[in-house]
């Protein structure tokens, strides 16, 4: 019995040693961080960042229509932000004036799928053509190459994450939802948003949402004078020497 026992807990431990074999090579290659749900690892993508210092990123989802986004550019033109647009591939070739807009005026570009499918029913070279596609027809405009990208409907699963990963990109999600898309008011709106942030931050919101454009002033002024500072996602995320938490918060290796 004794024996037995004893070589239940050998193998246990030998499938543990190799499922931490295989999460460490997952990391090294891909650069892609795993968490334990239910005891089994999964691969998360970065919802937030440990920063100490006050500072956050809002980010705007393009896919449809850009009646807003002037109006958008000009709010943050005026309080001197610069924000992240992540942009779906027909849009992009659709709206040529705008991507280019939104790039001279500062702002970061990252793609957010050439079809807005739901990507974790897609396999990995499903995935490689609609990153590669949506990515070149944004370096195409800009002359710029793109490392960021958000999946659609904010849905994935770690195939998505890992080949995302091999290509050279950071998959980014968010924690603060805005909730633009539901067509609230300006000021349910800032308040979601307001009464959301932390430092590190990764706020979503969308470029033609009904009343996005009138909620970002309130943001950004309401959070400044509560002493944040604003930069891209590219600016706010560790390139490399990172864990990311269950929550989807990256924190730099100490």
């Amino acid at each position: 019995m004794f024996g037995v026992i004893k070589l239940k807990s050998l193998i246990t431990g030998a499938i543990a040693l190799a499922m931490a074999i295989v999460l460490c090579i997952s990391v090294h290659f891909t650069g892609a961080y795993a968490v334990y749900f239910n005891g089994t690892p999964r691969l998360v993508p970065i919802y937030s960042v440990e920063r100490e210092e006050k500072v956050v990123s809002i980010t705007f989802d393009c896919a449809w229509g850009t009646e807003y986004t002037d109006s958008i550019l000009t709010a943050l033109k005026a309080s001197n932000v610069r924000a992240t647009f992540f942009m779906v591939e027909f849009w992009t070739e659709k709206y040529p004036d705008f991507v280019k807009k939104i790039d001279e005026s500062g702002c970061e570009i990252g793609t957010h799928s050439a079809t807005h499918s739901y990507m974790s029913k897609q396999n990995a070279e499903e995935i490689k053509l609609e990153l590669n596609s949506s990515s070149e027809a944004i370096k195409n405009i800009t002359g710029k190459e793109v490392d960021l990208f958000r999946a659609p409907y904010g849905d994935y699963d770690d195939e998505l994450i890992r080949t995302a990963s091999e290509l050279g990109y950071y998959t980014i999600q968010w924690d603060v939802d805005s909730l633009d898309w539901k067509d609230l008011s300006a000021t349910d709106i800032a308040m979601r948003v307001i009464n959301g942030v932390k430092e590190g931050s990764i706020i979503l919101m969308h470029n033609n949402g009904l009343h996005t454009a009138e909620a970002v002033p309130i943001i950004l002024d309401t959070l400044k004078n509560r002493g944040y500072s604003f930069v891209p996602v590219g600016e706010l995320i560790y390139r490399e020497n990172y864990t990311i938490d269950g929550t989807g918060r990256q924190q730099p290796v100490k």
